[in-house]
This record gives structure tokens, sequence and C-alpha cells, in this order.
């Protein structure tokens, strides 16, 4: 975990924690998206780093992460929203929303990207492995 300072001009209050999406296969492009287009694929993006959390967040249950951890959230969740101070975009979403810390690796080889191919390579290893046997 990284010490991770809020320069957003935001602040998470009640159950809300204030979390910045990352998306590491950008690196850089000359092409310019517009924010609104930007803001709905950051809506579907489920990897985020939490940037500040909310003082009654996980008040019932051992707190499911802290400013800094990598995390998974819902998609659809929350609110994009730009940043007063620093003019970036992040996601205000609800403490119930982080359900997994993400702790090595990325997230290429954890989410599925067409379950529908994926279950038909499968289908068709093993239909091949029960010919040869």
């Amino acid at each position: 975990m990284t010490t991770v300072v809020n320069q957003s001009g935001l602040k998470a209050v009640g159950r809300a924690v204030l979390c910045e999406p990352y998306d590491p296969e950008v690196t850089s492009s000359i092409i310019q998206i517009p924010d609104h287009v930007r803001s709905m694929q950051l809506m579907q993006e489920m990897r985020a780093t939490v940037i500040q959390v909310g003082a009654a967040c996980w008040l019932d249950e051992p707190p499911r992460a802290a400013p800094g951890d990598r995390v998974l959230i819902s998609k659809f969740c929350g609110a994009i929203v730009r940043g007063t101070a620093d003019g970036k975009l992040y996601r205000l979403c609800n403490d119930q929303d982080i359900f997994c810390l993400i702790e090595t690796g990325e997230m290429d080889d954890m989410i599925v990207k067409n379950p529908i191919t994926k279950s038909k390579e499968v289908q068709r290893e093993t239909e091949r492995v029960a010919r040869v046997r």
C-alpha cells in the first residue's frame, strides 16, 4: 500500500469512497477522447485506486480498503466527477461497491473478456481431449 494524498479538491463524506480509475493498458495516445465518452468508459471500468474513504465507511465490518489500495468496484456504480483542484476524473462510489482488493498482477488475467467465446473454447478443448482418449 502506498501513501496517497488527495489532491482532487473533493472530500469523501459519509459512506462515500473517492477512487481514481486506472487503465494500465493505455499509456499515451495522440487521439483525444472527449470527456463524455471517457466518463462512460470509466463507469464500466472496475479497477481503481482508493484516494479517500468517508468517515462512516464500514462501521459494521472490518475496512475493505484504505487509501492507496487497488480495488475492484462494481460496474456502473457511483458517479464520475472532475476534481476541482486538479481537473482529473474520479469515481465516487458507496463503501459496499468495493468488493475485492487487487494484491498482485493485473486484471487482464482475471476478467473474462467474452465469456461466450471462452466457454466455446473450453467446450472444443474438452471434446478434443475426449476424442484423443
